[in-house]
């Protein structure tokens, strides 16, 4: 449909419109982290269920840690993004993640505490639907669930 925003987009929109009522709900500032109801609610509208073909594990989205929370936040903003492969996109080359088309995925960052490089931690992103996320650089993943 002509118009209608599909993948990432509509991901971003989504967590845009949840920013924004945030926004309006505490003082017209939004918090540096969203409280776990919304990021439930979040991944609830994204992706309520499992896919068929995931045969993996899956990690409630309470379990992320909070610097995962803020890189959905650079999502829902569309950046800017700390490091220049953020957005772009994920060859799942492992063969770890359902096979999909190329470009189906997207991958950002997860800051990792201490670390002096990008760190081992990703948010995966398919069809700006299905989060799956890896804490030792896409050796496992998990699929995130409310």
């Amino acid at each position: 449909m002509k118009g209608r925003p599909t993948g990432a987009g509509a991901l971003a929109l989504l967590l845009v419109g949840l920013l924004v009522l945030l926004a309006g709900c505490s003082g017209g500032s939004t918090p540096t982290t969203l409280p776990s109801g919304v990021v439930t609610d979040l991944v609830v509208a994204v992706a309520s269920t499992v896919p068929d073909d995931w045969d993996g594990g899956a990690i409630a989205v309470g379990e992320l840690p909070a610097e995962a929370v803020e890189t959905l936040e650079l999502v829902a903003d569309s950046g800017p993004y700390p490091y220049r492969q953020d957005d772009g996109i994920f060859g799942n080359r492992e063969r770890l993640l359902p096979p999909r088309p190329s470009g189906t995925y997207r991958e950002y960052t997860v800051e990792t505490p201490g670390s002096p490089d990008r760190g081992a931690r990703r948010l995966v992103i398919a069809d700006g639907r299905d989060v799956y996320y890896t804490d030792d650089h896409y050796a496992s993943f998990r699929f995130v669930v409310p």
